[in-house]
């Protein structure tokens, strides 16, 4: 799809992290993982940048459709675009360059990395720490040609009603599925407490990283990379009619990592050298040499 769209339909955030301002702004958190500043000093944008974030929410409301879903799993889920050594595939999501951020000067890997710290600084499993090291690794997205709308963003259940508690949800009147009656129902195609398993969200990074991690990490740390950006659930408890009690019980730990993700970043870059060892004997421990996307 991306390449019938304009430059602006494929990227209209200045980077993919003004995504994550709104969310700040949206879901303010206790300063119990940043350190050296408050919530309220995260993240401060400009007012046009939730314009650019309005837009964003528009593309994304309008064209996540059931069979898009659909058509991005079939296409991606085959991992058949680039293979890669674990090490090397940090370097490639670097290459998402972002100079907009005003709360840090650090690169992809390095809040990555940020993120992995506070997790294990908190005395949690190191499958959580792994969890954190690469829970935004499907942003990789970006650099196969898909737009930002169609990589980040709250994520939803397709395939039935839009909740009104979606960010934005007023956009939902411009898809095509808002409309059908086969999906614009309270349950669409799904049945009451079907479980999350049966249940087909908006595509992006969460759960393009979710399945090429879906072997090597335990089932909590799948459910952090899968729904960790399913705000709606998470936060708003739109979806308990879906959910069923395993799902109930798992997002407890969706719950515990998502404060790791939104407010660990720091202006101080770890220290690689003295990580290492301790990284590559962690990646080595749950993950092949390889990855393939």
């Amino acid at each position: 799809m991306s390449t019938t769209l304009s430059p602006v339909e494929i990227n209209p955030l200045s980077s993919l992290d003004v995504w994550e301002d709104d969310l700040l702004d949206r879901y303010p958190d206790p300063e119990t993982i940043a350190e050296g500043k408050t919530a309220e000093e995260f993240r401060n944008y400009e007012t046009p940048a939730r314009e650019s974030v309005r837009e964003f929410y528009r593309l994304n409301h309008t064209y996540q459709t059931y069979d898009f879903v659909v058509e991005k799993k079939k296409d991606y889920l085959k991992f058949d675009k680039k293979e890669m050594p674990v090490w090397k595939a940090f370097d490639f999501l670097n290459t998402l360059v972002d100079d907009s951020d005003p709360d840090t000067d650090l690169d992809q890997f390095q809040h990555l990395l940020q993120t992995s710290e506070a997790i294990r600084a908190d005395g949690h499993p190191d499958w959580m720490v792994l969890a954190g090291l690469f829970h935004d690794m499907g942003k990789v997205l970006c650099l196969f040609g898909e737009p930002q709308w169609a990589v980040v963003g709250d994520t939803f259940p397709v395939g039935c009603a839009y909740s009104d508690k979606i960010v934005f949800s007023e956009f939902f009147s411009k898809n095509p599925d808002f409309y059908n009656p086969e999906y614009n129902t309270k349950y669409g195609v799904y049945s009451p407490n079907c479980g999350l398993r049966n249940v087909q969200l908006s595509w992006g990074h969460d759960e393009y990283i979710y399945h090429m991690m879906k072997d090597y990490l335990p089932e909590p740390a799948l459910y952090m990379l899968r729904y960790h950006s399913f705000y709606s659930q998470h936060r708003e408890h739109a979806y308990d009619h879906l959910m069923d009690d395993h799902d109930q019980e798992m997002f407890k730990w969706v719950n515990l990592f998502n404060p790791y993700d939104l407010y660990s970043k720091s202006p101080v870059a770890p220290d690689w050298n003295q990580l290492k060892p301790y990284y590559h004997q962690l990646v080595k421990k749950y993950l092949p040499e390889t990855l393939k996307f």
